[in-house]
């Protein structure tokens, strides 16, 4: 009875996760790639835990199943997330523990780490780009200006992956926080008066 139990939660756990992910981000692909995922580890531990198998063993398929990459598309580490709460939800609703609901407790927690860290409202204004710039830019502080003026953000990190001197590009990894625009006018209107008192005060 408690492993019908533990069946359920991870097929609930896993629809929600999945329908979760495809409404944020719409790669029908991977849908497929974790519930695959979920319920291949499900019917294989389920089947290596009511044999007379060693403990060693199953924490050996975790092991395997988790270095797996799949080679034909690349995955960022959002999706990595994913795809190990799949494993793991598939692992613990095969695999009964001394009291069911500590399982079921741990199904819950997991799926809240993911879908919660994943929210679009958490660090929203925090993102990361990869840019090719115009012009080889040796010098950091003229390069961190004249991002945080492209991208109309505050740069946070900047690492220079390459500095083409034959054709005049810089390839850059930048992470940013995205400025509201009522700050950015705020900011740029003492930067205009700024530039307007010089003006004056050369003319006479």
């Amino acid at each position: 009875m408690d492993q019908i139990v533990l069946i359920g939660a991870d097929l609930v756990g896993i629809g929600l996760l999945t329908w979760t992910y495809f409404r944020r981000h719409r790669r029908r692909d991977l849908v497929v790639a974790f519930l695959g995922v979920n319920v291949g580890v499900l019917a294989v531990a389920s089947t290596l835990g009511s044999a007379s198998i060693g403990a060693g063993l199953g924490l050996g398929l975790f092991g395997v199943l988790s270095i797996i990459r799949l080679r034909s598309t690349e995955i960022d580490q959002r999706e990595v997330a994913y795809y190990f709460a799949s494993l793991a939800l598939g692992i613990l609703g095969a695999l009964p523990g001394p009291v069911l609901w500590h399982s079921v407790a741990f199904m819950a927690l997991l799926l809240v780490a993911v879908l919660l860290g994943d929210h679009p409202g958490v660090l929203r204004r925090h993102q990361r780009q990869e840019l090719v710039l115009d012009g080889a830019v040796l010098d950091r502080i003229a390069l961190v200006a004249r991002l945080e003026g492209m991208l109309g953000a505050r740069v946070h990190q900047v690492a220079v992956q390459r500095v083409d001197l034959v054709n005049d590009t810089t390839w850059v990894d930048v992470r940013f926080e995205a400025v509201p625009p009522a700050r950015r006018r705020g900011h740029a209107q003492p930067a205009r008066e700024t530039a307007r008192s010089s003006a004056t005060g050369a003319a006479s």
